[in-house]
């Protein structure tokens, strides 16, 4: 199913006769979907806000059309289903990302567990995971939280 996901994305994308994007972006976007989607689930309930943040922050940070991040995201979804741990997919981002570039991936999902004014225990606890899993620094995830949420400071 995902090999299959892949190629519509990459028919989307490119074209019936164009190639997929290159394996590293396309993990990257994978990865990042898949957080954010994790942390829209937190919280036990779909919201739209949150379903709408996650596809805007989808398509500025990669610079994606409105059809690329949907998919993306129906993607992440389809996968989040069945993964047993997000370990997978924090290793690639820490692997492949640079420090600035992970202080982004915590904006994000900042933006996405808030996106409904309310931030559950249980997504400010997965926000705070994967912050280690990426091995952004508390300080940084403090500092981060307080620019999205001004009023929690």
């Amino acid at each position: 199913m995902l090999k299959a996901l892949t190629e519509l994305f990459a028919k989307t994308l490119n074209g019936d006769d164009a190639a997929p994007p290159p394996p590293r972006e396309h993990m990257l976007r994978f990865a990042t979907a898949i957080l954010l989607v994790e942390i829209a689930r937190a919280d036990y309930s779909e919201d739209f806000a949150e379903e709408q943040t996650m596809l805007r922050l989808l398509e500025d940070f990669f610079d994606l059309t409105d059809e690329e991040s949907a998919l993306l995201v129906e993607e992440a979804k389809a996968e989040a289903d069945h993964a047993a741990s997000l370990q997978a997919f924090t290793r690639q981002l820490h692997e492949s990302l640079s420090p600035e570039e992970k202080l982004g991936i915590i904006e994000m999902l900042w933006k996405v567990a808030l996106a409904d004014d309310h931030l559950d225990k249980h997504e400010d606890h997965l926000v705070r995971k994967i912050a280690g899993l990426l091995y952004v620094s508390h300080n940084d995830l403090i500092r981060i939280r307080n620019r999205v949420d001004p009023s929690h400071s």
